[in-house]
């Protein structure tokens, strides 16, 4: 057993000291607007970080090794149980009537990309706070240890086991370069990209400098934590809104095709892909859908300001961003219900979207497509295919496995909720918002309201399906297995 923590102790040391920079972006913030009282408590945070980073590494330093598989998902494991406790320290100290476990939840909520809020009077909160909750979610947004991949290998150590556990959908064998080194540095390169020309975006469309960089954070992130009440509503603007629909939408789709299409210098890995043209169907159809509805039922009479509303709130949930700018749960029940069922699944493997992934769905209605054609034609050979190759069984076998986990899950975790005594809509619909990572939910957790009416024992349940659902499922369970660990 000291044999299989210690090299994954000295790793996570590293992983400390490369996240422990994060704390000195609020600490400027809070230095810039004079606010002595949170400079220590940011300094704090990056001395605690540093020299706990720094101690472990000291105590496993002879410990290094090249990382197994299994070494791979207890390290991701770690990271993301862990991390979150050194992120909520400083909101648990600088939030009034903050308790432990909350400051514990909304670290979670960020770092998972997530979305989900325990804090109410947000506007209220000193800037260096809410520039923390944002600024979380950029780093989360494809996920730590991607970032770290790039710079293990400089340390000899392996990296590619940590990829493989940590990156969203099916298809992780994929190799787009031949070192995950630099398969790393290019993305991270293309997300910085797409983020500063996010925040020139909300920058233009009226956004002081401080809400464009903390929503470009939760926009890129596709997290949506906000430092406002109202969330977007706040600004009350159709180009804000505008603005938000297009970069989530583009956040929504793999960034790996990004990096693919500008290695090729082809639109090509876009316009030909599968699941990306699902996607922009499955959005633009629900766009229509809500429109409509809107429009017959009265909620708006102008077509414009209707067709603006339900492009930015179905983008927003079903690329699990979670951003508001009305109280759509008082809209007709369909639609909430839609936007809910969309985030389960819409945004695409390899973006910064939580969920399913649009790519197992596209699987899963070939493989039943395929089932039917069975039935009339026994002897026909009809394979799954995807990208003009043919699907590998284990592939197949996985998206199997993945669904049965995500169903049992699911109802594990709601029927949960409902022992506590949490009604059925609030319980089905805040699992299903945090496991998919969506943020808002219905009932008590709907767009107007927050999780912090829920009790410790429900958001630790809820802290929990954070991190299943962003790790998707397998990664966290295999520890619950026996066989994880025997030698």
């Amino acid at each position: 057993m000291q044999s299989l923590w210690l090299p994954v102790l000295s790793v996570f040391s590293r992983v400390l000291l490369a996240f422990s920079p994060a704390f000195l972006v609020p600490m400027a913030w809070a230095w810039f607007l004079d606010q002595e009282h949170h400079v220590l408590i940011w300094a704090f945070g990056f001395a605690a970080a540093v020299l706990s980073g720094w101690l472990l590494s000291l105590a496993t330093r002879h410990h290094r090794r090249e990382l197994l598989p299994r070494d791979g998902f207890l390290l991701v494991n770690l990271v993301w149980l862990v991390l979150p406790a050194y992120a909520a320290a400083p909101l648990y100290y600088a939030v009034p009537e903050l308790s432990l476990s909350k400051a514990y939840f909304e670290a979670m909520s960020a770092l998972t990309a997530t979305g989900a809020t325990a804090i109410s009077g947000l506007d209220l909160l000193p800037v260096s706070i809410n520039v923390w909750r944002c600024f979380l979610q950029l780093i989360g947004g494809l996920g730590i240890m991607l970032l770290v991949v790039a710079v293990l290998p400089l340390l000899g150590l392996g990296g590619m086991q940590l990829y493989r556990a940590e990156t969203p959908g099916p298809m992780k064998d994929t190799k787009f370069t031949p070192r995950i080194a630099e398969t790393a540095r290019g993305l991270w390169g293309v997300y910085a990209f797409f983020a500063g020309a996010c925040m020139l975006a909300y920058r233009w469309a009226g956004m002081s400098w401080a809400d464009a960089f903390m929503h470009m954070c939760t926009t890129m992130g596709l997290g949506g934590l906000s430092p406002y009440d109202a969330s977007i509503g706040h600004f009350d603007s159709a180009r804000v809104e505008w603005v938000a629909t297009a970069f989530m939408t583009m956040a929504g789709i793999s960034f790996l095709r990004y990096f693919v299409m500008i290695k090729r210098r082809s639109l090509r890995p876009i316009i030909g892909d599968r699941e990306i043209r699902t996607y922009l169907m499955v959005l633009a159809s629900a766009i229509a859908v809500v429109t409509l509805l809107l429009l017959v039922h009265g909620v708006y009479t102008d077509v414009g300001t209707a067709l603006r509303s339900a492009a930015f709130h179905v983008v927003s949930v079903a690329t699990t961003t979670g951003y508001a700018s009305a109280d759509y749960a008082q809209w007709p029940v369909f639609a909430p219900v839609l936007l809910i069922f969309l985030g389960c699944f819409a945004s695409c493997a390899g973006s910064t979207g939580g969920g399913i992934k649009m790519v197992r769905m596209v699987l899963l209605i070939k493989q039943a497509r395929r089932e039917l054609v069975r039935i009339i034609h026994p002897r026909v050979v009809n394979p799954v295919t995807l990208a003009g190759g043919v699907v590998p069984p284990q592939v197949m076998n996985a998206v199997f496995g993945f669904m049965l986990i995500y169903g049992a899950a699911t109802v594990g975790l709601t029927m949960a909720l409902l022992l506590s005594g949490l009604d059925v809509v609030t319980a089905f619909s805040a699992v299903i918002a945090t496991v998919n990572n969506i943020g808002p939910g219905l009932g008590l957790v709907g767009p107007s309201s927050n999780y912090g009416v829920l009790n410790d024992g429900q958001i630790w349940v809820l802290s929990f399906a954070m991190v299943l659902g962003r790790l998707e499922f397998l990664t966290v369970l295999v520890l619950f297995t026996g066989q994880f660990w025997r030698k």
